[in-house]
């Protein structure tokens, strides 16, 4: 629990008056349907309540419950505490404790991830934690088909984050379920729940409102009394009361009234003149219960405290320090058991700790070496060791900030400072797969300054660059891996061709040329090192930096071998991700989203990072044609992103989402998606976000027509000699820009542009043949018109046009319509085709140009009406093939990482469009679409002959 019940024998009365508006709007917004009532999903399926330590978030939150509960509705909850805060799935576990029995009740895979992540079973591999969170979410799903479900997380800036990352993946998947998430904190930057809309802040109390709070309280303070405790508590409604109480003891008046110490200070002294107050034997046992610091102690606990009903307690109960009720028993307030832990005697702490280490001895190995840690006050290896073994364990459960600060107390106590060492680069590591950079740069300035090791000091300052790649500050990050590149070079290749490959994502991202020099200029150095043979991973690494790099000077051989290494890799997820990023790079598409696939299908845990480049994959789906898939890459890469605060892969995400708005027709989505992006970053340091914006704002001008606008967003792509802005990003616009500008009578200048990109095909390896297919659609919307033709035949004859369906699409429709106007029997084949290809994509405003141009030219489009299945979303498309193949709801949830109630919903919204009625002619529809689609390639294909 994080708050203190503002009022003490007025007991809730005093929150309706000071919070009387705050409690009306949660009470609004979560309330349960009556029994009469149709259950439908509360308004906001994700509430957060802010506020400062003391301002009265518990009190609030438990005023909800109550209301919530009375109406009829089902209530979990989790009071988080600080000294839990690294222990991997606390939180959720006790959330889901009251209904523990249900877990039996899942699916198997999901059954066994929570009894993993639980730490009540063993697994090779661990848990993947979108299968947990998949897990969390079917239990809550079916608990709410029951009857309304309130989940309420208080303190929440104390839960484990592997909790808050389960419930955050939770909160995004709630649109169908009668469940609301209540999340009470005090800190308003925390990642992940809190940092999702709405938000109720509470602000200071204004003068009358603390007035009336004064007035409540058993003593009523006032005169001198009472002015010291309206000013020197500030609006915090705990303050005001703990003063209250503070002062109407006559030795305390005069500190109340002229102590100017800060709020934490003086409470803090409050308590600790408490507990000096209490009696010996009531003393241990109130500093033995502010140890244990569970607000709802197991049976183990209990019987290691004196009895609930043990006379001991009632003197510290009389001071305001515990509470005994409903059968619990509690420190008052977190406040209290701060303050008393920080006031007991060391001696007795230790002996605390010791007790309870001892306690979870043989039940709870990672409790017992936290507790053991607790009560270490010099220095020893065993207890390191101990750590380290719990820290082993958080990680295999995907508990990476659990594991860091375990690893960072190891290194602490272990008295070796080699070893030590070694500790904080392992807790380095692991706050690296939690996202947080700030974490990752204290630890990393603890290893570089507890060691005289150069090597050490550069594989830190390496562990803060590979996290700093995801940041928009590129400039800097590429200083930060390049030092440690160029210091191990001749030390450690390996470790310095790691940083040259992060360092060539920082390039790609960035697109900046000299950066490229710089990768250049050291590869070589780490690359063949005196005396050293590469290794099998060293050899990819330097292959793939260079590729990353600068994919036009690419080795030929690497991107032959790539497919031999993806069947080598296929259970290597990192490795595989790097392999799709180098295809992808190397025009290599189909073998970029076959690999990206691979490497989805085998990951289990290595962390929540896009590292390697992960974060094109959405990319590489977009060219194959796979645009649902695209935007579920978009989504999770965002996901990830927002929970950690990392605004350039936020900004990434964005910006492709962006384009794929502007694609199928969303000009509204593309608009806000790119803005949003391009507000992420710094477009000097972020050249990719700023071209991929653009590119959709072009094509999102395009859809409507405006072709002026079109044409400006487009010539951000290149500057006036055809270089382009992006290195890798800009080329698949150059024929978007050429008719862009053949419309607004820009020939001339988009001549010139296509002329240098023309040039650059001599030295552009691998990426010559679709480059050029890219340069002959360009020259066919700029040359006169009895020059164009051969340009498109040119480009369609190119294989490379030919794997890539939108492009192909465009080019059938731009020789489509030049041809309409002269032979208008072979226009309409083009035409047709298509019309074909834009329908699969869904790319509705091509499909509609097709269509236009077919009537023109004579003709019916392929279709009479709009395709029903290209209407759905692509999430209502995926579950609708899925249910096809006879897949239950609860599988088709579990594939999909959906609850089944949201699986059920999107059905229900898809049979009317597809006009259906039964669940069995989903088959027939699916078979239909295949058959279109079969013929479709047909199409393709005498069309690419």
């Amino acid at each position: 629990m994080d708050e203190y019940t503002v009022t003490t024998a007025c007991g809730r009365s005093g929150t309706a008056v000071v919070r009387g508006a705050e409690l009306d709007r949660l009470v609004a917004a979560v309330t349960a349907p009556r029994a009469a009532e149709p259950v439908t999903r509360p308004v906001d399926a994700l509430l957060t309540v802010v506020g400062e330590f003391g301002a009265g978030k518990t009190t609030l939150v438990e005023a909800v419950v109550a209301r919530f509960a009375a109406d009829g509705g089902r209530v979990l909850k989790a009071d988080s505490s600080q000294s839990e805060t690294h222990l991997a799935f606390l939180g959720l576990h006790q959330l889901l404790r009251p209904v523990r029995g249900r877990i039996e009740a899942l699916p198997l895979r999901q059954r066994g991830a929570l009894h993993v992540a639980f730490g009540v079973a063993e697994r090779s591999e661990a848990p993947d934690p979108m299968l947990i969170g998949t897990a969390v979410l079917t239990m809550l799903s079916d608990l709410a088909a029951e009857r309304p479900l309130l989940v309420v997380v208080d303190g929440a800036q104390w839960a484990d984050r592997a909790s808050l990352d389960a419930l955050s993946f939770v909160a995004r998947r709630l649109a169908d379920e009668p469940v609301t998430l209540l999340v009470a904190t005090r800190d308003p930057t925390l990642r992940g729940l809190a940092a999702q809309e709405p938000t109720l802040t509470l602000e200071p109390l204004d003068r009358g409102a603390a007035e009336r709070l004064l007035d409540l309280q058993p003593r009523v303070p006032a005169g001198l009394t009472r002015a010291s405790i309206l000013d020197q508590a500030e609006g915090n409604p705990l303050a005001l009361v703990e003063l209250a109480r503070a002062a109407g003891d006559h030795d305390s008046t005069s500190r109340t009234i002229y102590g100017p110490l800060p709020v934490t200070e003086r409470l803090g002294r409050v308590y600790a003149d408490r507990l000096a107050a209490l009696p010996a034997e009531t003393r241990r046992a109130v500093v033995r219960l502010a140890t244990v610091d569970n607000e709802d102690p197991s049976h183990t606990v209990l019987s290691w405290l004196p009895d609930i009903g043990d006379p001991v307690w009632a003197p510290a109960e009389e001071a305001g320090l515990v509470r005994r009720s409903g059968g619990r028993l509690r420190c008052d307030h977190p406040l209290s058991r701060l303050a008393i832990y920080h006031a007991a005697p060391a001696e007795e702490r230790r002996a605390a700790h010791l007790g309870l280490a001892e306690l979870f001895g043989d039940q709870d190995p990672d409790r017992h070496a936290w507790h053991l840690a607790a009560a270490t006050s010099g220095l020893s290896a065993a207890v390191s060791a101990r750590l380290e073994g719990s820290a082993n364990r958080a990680r295999h459960r995907s508990g990476y900030a659990a594991a860091a600060h375990m690893l960072e107390r190891a290194a602490d106590l272990h008295p070796d400072r080699g070893e030590s060492t070694r500790l904080l680069a392992a807790a380095t590591s692991a706050a690296v797969l939690t996202g947080r950079l700030d974490s990752v740069e204290r630890l990393a300035a603890r290893t570089r300054a507890g060691t005289d090791d150069p090597t050490a000091a550069a594989l830190a300052a390496l562990q803060v660059g590979r996290l700093m790649t995801l940041t928009s500050s590129h400039n800097a990050a590429f200083g930060q891996l390049m030092r440690p590149a160029a210091a191990l070079a001749d030390t450690d290749p390996a470790a310095a061709l790691e940083a040259l490959a992060a360092a060539a994502v920082v390039r790609f991202y960035s697109g900046d040329a000299a950066q490229l020099y710089e990768i250049e200029r050291l590869l070589p150095l780490a690359s063949v090192p005196s005396g050293h043979r590469l290794g099998e991973r060293e050899t990819l690494l330097a292959g793939w930096a260079g590729v990353v790099a600068h994919p036009d000077a690419a080795d030929a051989r690497f991107a032959l071998r790539l497919p031999a290494l993806a069947a080598v890799a296929r259970e290597e997820p990192q490795t595989l991700v790097l392999l799709a990023a180098a295809a992808w790079l190397l025009d290599e598409t189909e073998l970029a989203a076959r690999t990206y696939d691979a490497a989805l299908a085998s990951w289990t845990s290595q962390g929540p990072l896009p590292d390697g480049l992960g974060g094109v994959a959405a990319l590489a789906y977009l060219e194959q044609g796979r645009w649902a898939r695209a935007q579920t890459a978009c989504a999770e890469l965002a996901a990830v992103a927002s929970s950690v605060g990392l605004d350039h892969a936020a900004a990434c995400a964005a910006a492709t989402e962006a384009l794929l708005c502007a694609l199928r027709g969303d000009v509204a989505g593309a608009h806000a998606r790119a803005r949003y992006a391009l507000s992420l970053v710094d477009p000097r340091e972020s050249r990719s976000v700023l071209v991929l914006a653009h590119r959709a704002l072009g094509t999102a001008a395009t859809v409507e027509g405006d072709h002026e606008t079109a044409h400006q967003h487009y010539r951000v792509l290149f500057d006036d000699r055809g270089n382009p802005t992006h290195y890798h990003l800009s080329y698949p616009a150059l024929p978007e820009l050429a008719a862009a500008a053949a419309r607004v009578g820009r020939r001339e200048e988009a001549t010139r542009i296509v002329d240098g990109v023309e040039r650059s095909l001599a030295d552009a390896g691998a990426l010559a043949p679709r480059r050029a297919a890219l340069v002959r659609l360009s020259r066919a919307a700029l040359a006169p018109a009895e020059e164009a033709e051969h340009h498109f035949t040119a480009a369609l004859e190119n294989p490379a046009l030919a794997r890539r369906p939108f492009e192909r699409g465009q080019a059938l429709l731009a020789y489509g319509e030049w041809l309409r106007r002269r032979r208008i029997s072979d226009a309409r084949l083009l035409l047709v085709d298509a019309e074909a290809v834009f329908r699969r994509l869904a790319a509705q405003p091509w499909v509609a140009r097709a269509q236009s141009e077919l009537r023109a030219a004579g003709a019916q489009s392929g279709t009479t009406k709009p395709d029903a299945f290209a209407g759905l979303t692509p999430q209502q498309q995926q579950i609708v093939r899925l249910a096809a193949l006879g897949l239950t709801n609860r599988e088709v949830a579990e594939k999909l990482y959906l609850s089944p109630r949201t699986v059920s919903s999107h059905l229900y919204r898809a049979f009317p469009k597809l006009g259906i009625t039964v669940r069995s002619q989903l088959r027939h529809v699916v078979d239909a679409m295949t058959a279109d689609r079969e013929a479709g390639r047909d199409i393709d294909a005498r069309g690419g002959a």
